[in-house]
C-alpha cells in the first residue's frame, strides 16, 4: 500500500508554528483550602512551573500570584501551597520535621524517630525498599554531620539535607533530549512502552514540545496491531500540526520506520518521532521488534513511556526495557494522578536511566522536562525553608572567608 503522505507532500506541508493557536491550552490552576488553624491547600498547575514566594510561617508560603491572592482575600492565616500529586508524601514528611522543633542541634539520638517517619513515608509512597534504605542512610549521615548554621533550626536543616538527597536520588541534573550532530540528521526518537500508558499521546505531546523549541517534526506510525492506533496518531498530528507518515497495516513495522525516517530526511525534517506498538506485558516478540526497528533507524533517543501511577513497578519496567533494548530515558505519564510519587523517586536509582519528561494533564501542551530540583521542592512543599537555609549558609561562608582574610592580613596565618 502506498504511503499516505509522500516525501514531496511532507516537504510542502511542513510549517513551523512555535505556538499553534489550535492547541494552546490556557493555564489553569485549581486551589482548594480548608479553614483550619494551619490552612493547607494544594495547587494543581498545567503549566511548566509554578512560582512561589517566601514565607516564614509554619514552613508555608504566602500566596503571591494574582489568582492566589484573590483566593486568599478575606481569609485569616496563610495558605500552605504544594503539589497535590505528592500530597500524601508531603504530609507524612511534614510530620517528621515537627519532632525536631524543640531541639538545639541534630544528633543520632534525636534524628532516629524523624528518620523512621521519613522511611515509612517513602515506603507508603511506593518507593523501592533498597532505594529507601540507601536514602535514609545517606540523609542520616549528612544530617548528623552538618554544621549548625546561625538563624536556622535543626528541623529546617534536616529539610535542606532531605531536599538535596531527593534531588540526587532523581538524577541531580536535567537530562535534556539529545539531538543528532549537525549534518547527520534527522534526530530520531524511538518511543516504546506497554499498552495503556499514554505512549501514542506522548508522541504528539513531544512533537508539540519540540515545535515550540523551533524544531520541525514528523510522526511515524508503526503500530499495525492495535485497532485505530494509526488513526489516533494522525488525529494527534492534526492537532499539533505535525505530518504523520503512515502506510496502513500491510507493511512490516520495521519497514514503515525505515521508510518514514528516509522520507523525513528527504524533506529536511529535524526530528522524527517513531510510535511503536505496545503490549499488555513485556514479551519476546515485542522486544525483538523493538530491536529490529532500533537497528533500522539508529535512533538518537530511545524513550520508554511509563505510567507514574504504577509506582515502583515503573522503575522495574524501565530497568527491564533498558536491559533488553538499551533505552536512553523515560517519560512519566499521568503524574498528576499519582498522589504517592514512588515512580518519580525510584526510576533513576533502580534503572540507571533518567526521567526526561513528565506528562501532567490531558492537554497536548501538558508535557515538560523533568527537573529533579523542582520535583523535590514540590514534594517537600518548603521552598521558603530551603531558601532560608541556603541564604544562612551563604552568609556564614562569607563571614568565614572574611575572618580568614582578616587573619591572613594580620600575619596570623
Amino acid at each position: 500500500m502506498a504511503a499516505m503522505l509522500s516525501a514531496q507532500q511532507l516537504a510542502s506541508s511542513l510549517t513551523l508554528q512555535a505556538h499553534p493557536a489550535s492547541v494552546a491550552a490556557p493555564r489553569c490552576a485549581t486551589l482548594r483550602a480548608t479553614a483550619q488553624p494551619q490552612l493547607r491547600s494544594s495547587l494543581v498547575s498545567s503549566g511548566t512551573s509554578t512560582a512561589f514566594a517566601e514565607s516564614s510561617c509554619l514552613f508555608g508560603r504566602k500566596v503571591e500570584s494574582r489568582g492566589q491572592r484573590a483566593a486568599a482575600r478575606g481569609g485569616a492565616g496563610r495558605l500552605v501551597v504544594r503539589a497535590a500529586v505528592f500530597d500524601q508524601l508531603s504530609t507524612s514528611l511534614e510530620q517528621a520535621w515537627t519532632k525536631l522543633r524543640s531541639q538545639d542541634k541534630l544528633t543520632r539520638d534525636n534524628i532516629k524517630e524523624p528518620m523512621r517517619d521519613i522511611r515509612r513515608a517513602l515506603l507508603e509512597a511506593d518507593v523501592s525498599l533498597p532505594v529507601v534504605r540507601r536514602f535514609v542512610r545517606e540523609v542520616t549521615e549528612k544530617a548528623v554531620g552538618v554544621d549548625v548554621i546561625r538563624g536556622v533550626r535543626p528541623d529546617q536543616q534536616l529539610v535542606k539535607v532531605v531536599n538535596d538527597e531527593l534531588v540526587a536520588l532523581m538524577g541531580g541534573n536535567v537530562a535534556e533530549i539529545a539531538y543528532a550532530p549537525p549534518g547527520q540528521g534527522p534526530t530520531v526518537v524511538l518511543m516504546a512502552g506497554l499498552q495503556g500508558v499514554g505512549k501514542t499521546t506522548a508522541c504528539g505531546k513531544l512533537a508539540l514540545f519540540l515545535k515550540k523549541k523551533g524544531k520541525s517534526c514528523m510522526l511515524v506510525a508503526t503500530d499495525v496491531y492495535r485497532p485505530a492506533a494509526i488513526e489516533q496518531l494522525q488525529t494527534l498530528g492534526r492537532q499539533v500540526d505535525v505530518p504523520v507518515y503512515a502506510t496502513g497495516t500491510d507493511v512490516r513495522p520495521v519497514d514503515i520506520a525505515r521508510q518514514g525516517v528516509a522520507a523525513a530526511k528527504k524533506a529536511g525534517v529535524d526530528v522524527v518521532i517513531v510510535d511503536t506498538a505496545g503490549r499488555l506485558q513485556i514479551d519476546r516478540g515485542m522486544m525483538e521488534e523493538l530491536r529490529s526497528i532500533k537497528g533500522a533507524v539508529s535512533p538518537t533517543e530511545v524513550l520508554l513511556v511509563v505510567d507514574a501511577m504504577t509506582g515502583q513497578e515503573a522503575a522495574s519496567l524501565v530497568a527491564a526495557f533498558n536491559a533488553e533494548v538499551s533505552i536512553t530515558g523515560a517519560i512519566l505519564t499521568k503524574i498528576d494522578g499519582d498522589s504517592r510519587g514512588g515512580a518519580a523517586l525510584s526510576v533513576k536509582e533502580v534503572s540507571g536511566r533518567p526521567i526526561k519528561f513528565v506528562g501532567e494533564g490531558e492537554a497536548m501542551s501538558a508535557l515538560e522536562p523533568f527537573y529533579p530540583d523542582r520535583m523535590a521542592s514540590r514534594i517537600l512543599g518548603m521552598g521558603d525553608v530551603l531558601s532560608l537555609v541556603e541564604k544562612a549558609q551563604d552568609l556564614m561562608d562569607k563571614e568565614d572567608e572574611a575572618e580568614l582574610r582578616k587573619a591572613h592580613h594580620g600575619g596570623q596565618v
